[in-house]
């Protein structure tokens, strides 16, 4: 069965973006090999997740990187992946796409269920905090490869808030570089399993209405 990963930058304090959605702090300590390292990952998998918000920033952004003649030849691979992999953007306010090979869903726990069963590579999900928020919520995530930086905001947005209760993981990998950023890479023990309160499911499934 196919898994979806959740790939995301976050703070040492487990915050995602500043309270304003500030990304500034994760440039600064990326690099070059760090940069190999996700593109190794992406390779794994043939399906990109999204939410609204960060699918329309990165529609953006990743058409004209391909366009770009100052990349390096080593991004070109990534940057190819990006724009040419199927990608699905869930959101109920989104009625075109604005990025090759991409679709629109609207029902998040049938359409995630279904993609697992299909055959294929993994699902990947980056950035869409809302995304991954619901997803948690109904325990639909296998992996998490969380890139921890060397830095503490204080206040932000967190990667984990209001979780329903324990999720047990294992580590796979960590993976350290250069610049103090720490790649750990956890399974989840028990995903997919019904989530009890099913009030509180319908509420989730009603989060990536954005």
């Amino acid at each position: 069965m196919r898994k979806l990963i959740v790939s995301m930058n976050i703070t040492l304090d487990g915050f995602l973006s500043g309270p304003n959605c500030e990304l500034d702090w994760h440039f600064t300590s990326w690099t070059a090999e760090m940069a190999e390292a996700l593109c190794e990952q992406l390779k794994k998998a043939d399906t990109i997740l999204l939410g609204r918000v960060t699918y329309l920033a990165m529609a953006k952004f990743w058409p004209a990187k391909a366009l770009d003649s100052t990349v390096a030849p080593a991004d070109l691979i990534f940057i190819r992946m990006m724009n040419q992999y199927p990608k699905i953007v869930f959101s109920k306010m989104l009625f075109t796409t604005a990025w090759n090979n991409s679709i629109i869903q609207k029902n998040l726990a049938s359409t995630i269920q279904n993609l697992k069963k299909q055959s294929g590579k993994d699902l990947m999900v980056y950035g869409s905090a809302t995304l991954v928020a619901a997803l948690v919520h109904l325990n639909l995530v296998d992996e998490y490869q969380l890139w921890v930086h060397p830095i503490v905001l204080g206040r932000g947005k967190p990667l984990f808030k209001n979780v329903p209760g324990q999720s047990r993981l294992t580590l796979l990998k960590n993976q350290l570089f250069s610049s103090g950023v720490v790649l750990l890479m956890y399974q989840v023990q028990n995903p997919g399993n019904p989530i009890k309160n099913r009030k509180n499911k319908n509420n989730h499934e009603k989060e990536i209405a954005d």
